[in-house]
């Protein structure tokens, strides 16, 4: 890799951290100020970073939309079909296999639980951000720019008595599954119903979330959160196949 490129790949990932000055980014690295500054143009002129009215560099929307279509591209469902058949054969239990495309979080993937019972989702369908397990654990791992975005035009209908129906209850919600890695759907959408998720995350950042559900009156929460380490297990999986 030609050292230009090396650096401006840098530069970008430390503006993707934080705003940053052409005197601070030119301390940072090492180089002149006006070398510093002739870089940040050139990425500037391609949309790959803006200068802010404080004069502060941050990442620019092109950057983001090539991000955005790379993570769409990632094959998530063909990636995680034989895992997720492969930890159905363990549990038993109803898996979803959602992905975060564009702004919405889809369902691509489902193995209905063997016993026979159906839930209502279907593959192709917009998850439920604020009241489903797989939304959760995917909001839990966005950064709150692009979380608003999942969540803009949000229905806070309260589906049943345990639905969070505000984004600070949600927030709150959210700080505790990015603390314990796990999503917890307990109750908040069907009141018969208990679901874990987690993330399924690539070096590219979070590209969606498994979930494993079933009937309150069949798993208590304890009984399901015992699930959670062979979750981890398959979506690291996931996540490694996907490179």
């Amino acid at each position: 890799m030609s050292q230009s490129v090396e650096r401006a790949a840098s530069i970008l990932e430390a503006l993707a951290a934080q705003p940053a000055t052409v005197i601070e980014l030119a301390e940072r690295f090492g180089i002149h100020r006006s070398t510093m500054f002739r870089e940040l143009q050139s990425l500037e002129q391609v949309g790959f970073v803006r200068r802010q009215a404080d004069g502060t560099y941050v990442v620019g929307i092109r950057l983001a939309v090539l991000g955005g279509a790379a993570l769409e591209q990632l094959d998530l469902r063909d990636a995680a079909y034989a895992h997720l058949r492969r930890l159905h054969g363990i549990v038993g239990n109803t898996l979803h296999l959602g992905a975060l495309i564009g702004d919405e979080i889809v369902y691509v993937d489902k193995v209905e639980d063997a016993s026979g019972v159906r839930m209502y989702s279907r593959v192709g369908a917009a998850v439920r951000p604020h009241c489903s397990g797989i939304g959760k654990a995917v909001l839990a791992e966005l950064p709150v720019d692009r979380r608003d975005s999942v969540l803009a035009g949000c229905d806070w209908h309260p589906y049943t008595a345990n639905t969070l129906t505000s984004r600070a209850a949600l927030d709150a919600d959210l700080a505790v599954t990015a603390r314990r890695g796990w999503a917890f759907d307990d109750a908040e959408f069907e009141d018969f119903v208990g679901c874990v998720a987690v993330p399924i995350v690539t070096a590219a950042g979070v590209v969606g979330a498994l979930s494993l559900t079933a009937l309150r009156v069949a798993q208590s929460r304890r009984q399901l959160e015992q699930r959670v380490p062979i979750l981890r297990e398959t979506a690291a999986a996931i996540s490694h196949q996907l490179g």
